[in-house]
């Protein structure tokens, strides 16, 4: 993925600079002594130089998203990691006017564009829940950069940082059939042969609407009980006994209603207009 990303980088430099010719060689080695000792041309180096998670991004509701299938069924996956990777661009060139020119438009092209253009990503990055978003030249966003070329035992040059946060999915889905409800069953007394039972239903549904829903509230009326809801409209009720139920339906924007639901029964969606 990281590999990817760094050819995505490589093909957007060279269409925004724009670089023809191949007269400014693109690379992502350690900026270290001995390789710029070595380098002939004018040279654009980003460096991945720290890799954390964007805890900040890591949601607040269940990990698990659940995808209905054509078929019938369900797909589940696991919500994916957002992680920041930090790159240090910089330039390397024989004269410094060169390296100043260089450095000025690459930040340029970073500035003009709030994402990475999706005609760039390569097929492992088509599926990203959201934009590839770049955060670049922030404040206090390269930290002890004199510790950096300290560690790297080169002399200390004007660098550019560059933030991009990636979702990352090290989970496999899991296809399951779709249920919308199960039935608890609890015996009372000591002869479990012939004792009565208790039961009770747990059941899933989900706020259906052509618009994103904003701050959603479901309220189960006979139990005073706010029921959460999570961004993609789905909730969950457990301990129902076998009747109908009424349903306070808020959604930000919308009027709200009430809506009935018999349990147990096969479909617990909730249409919001």
């Amino acid at each position: 993925m990281f590999d990817d990303l760094d050819e995505a980088l490589r093909q957007f430099l060279i269409r925004e600079l724009p670089i023809s010719n191949d007269e400014v060689d693109i690379e992502f080695d350690r900026p270290k002594r001995e390789w710029s000792a070595r380098l002939s041309r004018p040279t654009l180096n980003l460096f991945l130089y720290d890799i954390h998670e964007n805890q900040k991004l890591r949601p607040a509701h269940p990990a698990w998203q659940n995808i209905p299938n054509d078929d019938g069924t369900v797909t589940q996956r696991r919500r994916p990691v957002r992680v920041d990777l930090h790159y240090m661009i910089t330039v390397w060139a024989a004269e410094a006017e060169d390296e100043h020119r260089l450095l000025a438009r690459t930040m340029m092209a970073f500035f003009r564009h709030s994402h990475l253009p999706n005609e760039l990503l390569p097929p492992s990055m088509k599926n990203q829940p959201r934009k590839i978003e770049f955060v670049v030249a922030q404040p206090n966003a390269l930290q002890n950069p004199v510790d950096i070329w300290t560690v790297l035992d080169n002399e200390m040059g004007p660098a550019i940082e560059l933030t991009i946060t990636l979702a990352l999915d090290p989970y496999l889905p899991v296809i399951t059939p779709l249920v919308s409800g199960r039935r608890l069953s609890f015996v009372q007394g000591v002869d479990r042969n012939g004792g009565d039972t208790d039961t009770f239903y747990a059941v899933r549904g989900k706020l259906v609407s052509k618009e994103p829903l904003e701050n959603a509230r479901v309220v189960l009326i006979e139990q005073g009980l706010e029921v959460l809801v999570q961004p993609d409209g789905e909730f969950g009720i457990g301990r129902l006994r076998e009747a109908e139920y009424t349903l306070d339906v808020f959604v930000e924007g919308r009027d709200p209603f009430q809506h009935k639901i018999t349990v147990p029964s096969p479909n617990y969606e909730i249409e919001v207009k």
